[in-house]
């Protein structure tokens, strides 16, 4: 698998993947019915750093951003996000890409990443907590998961230095 800064040409291999995760609903914070011209806005933000998994056919099966979490005297701290094509999803694709985003953010001068709102139902907080993330706190209830009814939210926070 090869890991390398996206282009404006793959937001159409992005969005099929992209859309099928946040209709579902049951790992993202954002709106189910974000239409495709605001998720390309979202994901494919100048302020953010974005990045493909491509596997040895082409097919572009993950995409990861890194942006910074906050502005001015804080701005150090970096924030991400990851989504893997469900139909490649434990395969390593998300350990790959996240490994590769956490070294980028390093080598970019951010001392620290923290993700705002990881529903706590997401199999990726195992993923996080295995990458050295703690949790430091869980907003209850606070997500309305179609399977689960409501769940909290995590703030999850890593030390990169």
């Amino acid at each position: 698998m090869l890991i390398r800064e996206a282009v404006a040409g793959d937001w159409p291999r992005i969005w099929p993947f992209w859309h099928r995760i946040v209709a579902a609903a049951e790992t993202y914070a954002w709106d189910p019915d974000t239409s495709e011209q605001a998720a390309r806005a979202l994901w494919m933000s100048p302020a953010k750093r974005v990045y493909v998994a491509v596997d040895p056919a082409g097919a572009v099966i993950g995409s990861a951003y890194l942006t910074p979490n906050y502005a001015g005297p804080a701005s150090d701290v970096a924030n991400a996000g990851f989504m893997v094509d469900p139909d490649h999803s434990g395969q390593g694709v998300g350990r790959a890409l996240a490994e590769h985003v956490l070294a980028e953010a390093a080598a970019h001068g951010y001392r620290a990443m923290v993700f705002n709102a990881v529903v706590e139902t997401n199999p990726a907080v195992k993923l996080w907590t295995s990458l050295g993330f703690t949790i430091l706190a869980t907003i209850p209830q606070a997500y309305d998961h179609p399977r689960h009814g409501r769940v909290g939210l995590h703030i999850m926070y890593r030390a990169l230095d």
